[in-house]
């Protein structure tokens, strides 16, 4: 089920004055589950979400190719609306020796020079987005598109026991590379598996 928990935004400089352990028992904690409520919500920070549907039976192991080939009604709309060049496949699992390293890359809020598009064909992931003096937590499931303008401060959670397969859209690949703002107010909302307990 995807999710979305808007949160009021914390300050560097308030330190524990937010306390994690207690975060969802903050009465100024927004919380939505229907889709259609999610898209609207994230639309007016300029945040596109979607659900997609299509009737291709991809197995676990399916190729890049076909994928691709499944979504690619979905994926040519959105490269003649942004002006996408290029579309990929990212897979990783619980096993890939190195999800502990990739998933610490994109905890600390950070931007990137182009949009980070990401359409999750399978798994799921944790997307944090602050915007003004707010924190948007969109849990992103199968089936889920969710596409983050450039500039625009965020991080992303994989869990632990990373497990996702996502198609990838970029006008330049470069663009999107990590630029890290330094702030440290990721380290005052829940991570992955707190959030998930919550959200259960």
């Amino acid at each position: 089920m995807s999710l979305l928990k808007i949160y009021p935004a914390v300050s560097a400089d308030e330190g524990s004055g937010y306390n994690v352990d207690t975060f969802d028992s903050d009465d100024r904690v927004r919380t939505f589950v229907d889709a259609d409520i999610i898209a609207r919500e994230l639309q007016a920070i300029g945040v596109q979400f979607e659900r997609w549907q299509t009737g291709a039976d991809l197995s676990a192991d399916a190729s890049t190719d076909a994928i691709l080939t499944a979504y690619h009604e979905q994926v040519e709309a959105l490269k003649h609306e942004h002006g996408f060049v290029t579309a990929d496949v990212v897979s990783l699992g619980p096993t890939h020796p190195d999800r502990q390293a990739l998933r610490q890359k994109f905890l600390s809020e950070h931007t990137h020079s182009d949009f980070e598009v990401r359409f999750f064909v399978a798994g799921q992931g944790l997307f944090y987005i602050h915007h003004d003096d707010s924190v948007y937590a969109i849990l992103c499931q199968q089936g889920d598109l969710i596409s983050v303008p450039a500039g625009m401060r965020h991080w992303f959670d994989m869990g632990p026991q990373s497990s996702f397969t996502c198609i990838r859209l970029f006008n330049d690949p470069a663009g999107w590379v990590a630029e890290y703002t330094g702030s440290t107010i990721a380290d005052h909302y829940p991570k992955f598996d707190q959030f998930m307990s919550v959200a259960a």
